[in-house]
């Protein structure tokens, strides 16, 4: 007599298999039975409120706003700083060897780049500089700086 071929593996594999399709079947079995078929398209509908909500019931049509087209904006706004006013801050990361760091403005918080040839003198980090900004290729660049005492 030879050895059986299938392996425990084999049997537990097919098991697994079996179990699934079971599942299946009964997930399947649970959904026909609680569809609703023949629903109105009344009942199908979903409305939104004025605060972007889902409701059931239709919105009030006195309440109604009229927007016009051309005064949505979409996307992002662009940003237009004046190149011309001067800037205060303090230089939080300034690598000397590879020649840029960066600014934190201290009136809004925002890190600007800053590169050595844009200097004026020698800066580290923790001197507090006063700069100009103008937008570079990959955002707000500051130039002009100067150590502040």
């Amino acid at each position: 007599m030879s050895k059986s071929k299938e392996t425990f593996g084999k049997k537990e594999k097919e098991k697994k298999r079996l179990k699934q399709r079971q599942e299946k079947q009964e997930k399947m079995d649970e959904r026909k039975a609680n569809a609703q078929k023949g629903k109105s398209l009344d009942d199908m509908l979903a409305y939104v409120d004025e605060n972007g909500n889902l409701s059931a019931t239709p919105p009030d049509p006195r309440k109604r706003k009229v927007f016009n087209v051309e005064d949505m904006q979409t996307g992002a706004s662009k940003r237009i700083d004046e190149p011309d006013v001067i800037r205060e801050g303090i230089v939080n990361f300034f690598n000397e060897a590879k020649g840029y760091g960066f600014i934190k403005d201290l009136a809004t918080q925002e890190s600007i780049f800053v590169h050595a040839n844009q200097l004026s003198e020698v800066i580290k980090e923790n001197n507090k500089v006063s700069y100009q900004v103008e937008q570079g290729p990959k955002g707000l660049s500051a130039t002009g700086v100067k150590k502040i005492s």
